[in-house]
């Protein structure tokens, strides 16, 4: 299994790069099986929302990845500290989940277009 993120999602939560202190905590939390399904309709076909807890150096994280489910490929879409408000409520019900949802997979399908995403990392999960 493969993490990817698209360069759009990259400079929105992260800026110019994922910092060096943020990929253990990718790292960790990029297990399809530890995390939380998000029930949401109009993915793309053969994928699923997981979101996933961690602690980071500068406090507790709420993570969302795309999981291509054929392949167990994540893409991370959002990684947000658990009061943003969208960390606070990474559901269909938050309002603001739903608008960054369907801004972020516009994003990351015109990257994945352009072959604009990077691989963050590979794990044996």
């Amino acid at each position: 299994m493969k993490v990817f993120i698209s360069a759009q999602i990259r400079r929105k939560e992260f800026g110019r790069k994922v910092p060096a202190e943020d990929l253990p905590v990718i790292a960790r939390s990029a297990r399809a099986a530890l995390g939380i399904p998000i029930a949401a309709r109009g993915l793309p076909a053969h994928t699923q929302l997981i979101k996933a807890y961690a602690t980071s150096k500068r406090g507790p994280k709420r993570i969302v990845y795309l999981l291509a489910v054929d392949d167990g490929d994540m893409f991370l879409l959002f990684y947000r500290g658990k009061n943003d408000a969208i960390g606070k409520n990474a559901s269909m019900s938050n309002p603001a989940f739903r608008a960054a949802l369907d801004k972020y997979l516009t994003m990351l399908e015109a990257d994945i277009v352009d072959g604009d995403i990077e691989e963050l990392m590979a794990t044996d999960d």
